[in-house]
């Protein structure tokens, strides 16, 4: 029984060592990211309104901002083409080929600020000033018939739009009991 008990134990310490020794290579490489560099890729909107930044726009704003950037992949009025459709879709959801839209599907207004930010225009990420994706934020809500084509959206406003399928999604990781 000595035997076994020592070959498992020699084995147990050749694989530590061997992990040790793998541990402190590295290929070499990337490099250390800065502060300042993380916090320009630090944007996240919370749903509540958490991170958004100064700021405001309308729908009557957002309607030029949309033409000028958004209308060659999004079509006339959110309609889709090439790319993804924007608005409509209302009352899609239960249907076989349902229309999945900023209007129709997407729970939170500050999530179309988050996205429109963080990845549009696809051609030209994060180049939007807070105004303007305020400014498209708006429009896309009042394409959609949530909004006016005055209402003002901004950090205090943009958290209280009720999008009409809140009520249908469910948090994957609900708030812990404190």
């Amino acid at each position: 029984m000595f035997m076994p008990e020592r070959a498992s134990l020699i084995a147990l310490v050749a694989a530590f060592a061997t992990a040790a020794a793998f541990a402190q290579e590295s290929p070499g490489l990337g490099m250390p990211i800065s502060a300042a560099d993380l916090a320009a890729w630090d944007i996240s909107i919370e749903p509540d309104g958490t991170g958004l930044p100064p700021g405001s726009g309308t729908a009557r704003q957002g309607s030029g901002i949309y033409t000028a950037k958004c209308l060659a992949c999004h079509g006339q009025d959110g309609s889709g083409q090439p790319n993804d459709r924007l608005a409509g879709g209302h009352g899609t959801l239960q249907d076989a080929d349902p229309v999945k839209t900023v209007g129709s599907y997407w729970p939170y207004a500050t999530t179309i600020f988050d996205y429109i930010r963080r990845a549009m225009p696809f051609t030209e990420p994060q180049s939007l000033r807070a105004d303007e994706v305020y400014a498209l934020t708006a429009y896309l809500l009042q394409l959609n018939g949530i909004i006016g084509m005055d209402d003002v959206m901004d950090a205090a406003t943009l958290p209280q739009v009720e999008m009409p399928n809140r009520g249908n999604f469910l948090m994957a990781y609900p708030a812990l009991p404190e």
